[in-house]
């Protein structure tokens, strides 16, 4: 479904014509719901970088949502994992950030610059040296308002129908019965793509076995 036929689908279901701008709203309302609540493989990223000896701070990507995983690369292109942890077990673990070693872990510390829209990773130890490093992260895609098509609106049209119903019949002030309807309606296209994101993509047959029902 593109964006186009998802603002036609809108205004016939609810029989109602929105602005250009209130239909923006609902679409991308919807998409920042469902992106929050599952996590689709399908929009996961992978960047690399590189740490600076001496340096505590490592740059995040600007469309970070949340992290899968980071590692830094030594010269002999060996992987080191770090595990997530909060700012402060980093500060109490290593109180000088001047001792330096390869990092262990790191933090979502936020903004180190003038723009508060910045996020930035605190690493633990402060890197001894320039590793490579790779991140994998949950990202915000670009939004089917300006993109036009996206994987959720080519894949689960369903949820980001649904999700911008929702949407829509809360801005019109429906009557409650309606917004039940509309909300359930959602709720069950959500599940079934958490059955996918949370539950397909997390497992194959060899390792969880194929899904069976019982037989009465």
């Amino acid at each position: 479904m593109n964006y186009a036929d998802l603002c036609a689908n809108i205004q016939d279901i609810c029989e109602n014509t929105f602005t250009a701008e209130q239909l923006a709203m609902f679409t991308e309302q919807a998409e920042q719901k469902i992106y929050n609540t599952v996590q689709l493989a399908n929009l996961r990223k992978n960047v690399t970088g590189t740490t600076s000896s001496g340096n505590k701070y490592l740059a995040c990507p600007g469309d970070f949502l949340s992290p899968y995983s980071l590692a830094v690369i030594d010269a002999s292109g060996n992987y080191t994992y770090l595990l997530n942890k909060d700012v402060n077990y980093i500060r109490e673990s290593y109180p000088n950030p001047t001792a330096t070693a390869i990092p262990k872990y790191y933090a979502i510390f936020g903004p180190v610059t003038d723009d508060s829209t910045e996020l930035t990773f605190l690493l633990g130890p402060t890197p001894n040296a320039a590793y490579g490093a790779e991140l994998h992260y949950y990202y915000y895609p670009e939004s089917l308002v300006t993109a036009g098509t996206t994987w959720l609106g080519d894949n689960f049209d369903s949820a980001l129908l649904n999700g911008a119903l929702v949407e829509a019949i809360r801005f019109m002030k429906g009557e409650p019965d309606l917004v039940k309807i509309y909300q359930d309606m959602y709720m069950q296209s959500l599940t079934l793509l958490k059955n996918l994101g949370d539950g397909k993509q997390r497992g194959d047959a060899y390792r969880n076995g194929q899904v069976k029902l019982p037989v009465g």
